[in-house]
């Protein structure tokens, strides 16, 4: 017996991945115009481009990937992803900076990371009716 995925499903993990590669480029934008504009550290213009990457992402996968509305519960537990989302991006960031490697590095660290980690999340425990 074989596995399928039906219509609707395909369309919220598609609709996720939209999301996820908007925010991701959001983060992405900020942290390195924040770094080569103004001269932030990386670990600082990743932390600001996180939070901004992450509001993004909370509208876009609550109300449109999940068809969702805004409720405490849901940004309760999209808080609670995100903080840890936060905390990857912060240990990547540094462990880049530590290492001496380019802000891009870091980056793409942070980039493989923690979308794959939050989608998991957020689908088994965020959006869980």
């Amino acid at each position: 017996m074989s596995a399928s995925i039906t219509t609707p499903e395909l369309r919220r993990v598609t609709r996720f991945l939209v999301s996820g590669a908007t925010s991701t480029g959001v983060h992405v934008a900020i942290t390195a115009t924040l770094v080569t504009t103004l001269a932030t550290s990386p670990v600082a213009a990743n932390c600001v481009a996180f939070v901004c990457a992450t509001a993004c992402s909370y509208l876009l996968n609550t109300l449109w990937s999940f068809s969702s509305r805004l409720r405490n519960r849901t940004l309760g537990r999209f808080a609670g992803v995100s903080l840890l989302g936060l905390g990857l991006t912060m240990g990547i960031s540094w462990t880049a900076q530590y290492l001496g490697a380019s802000y891009w590095a870091g980056l793409a660290g942070v980039v493989l990371t923690v979308p794959a980690f939050s989608y998991l999340a957020h689908r088994a425990w965020t959006y869980r009716d």
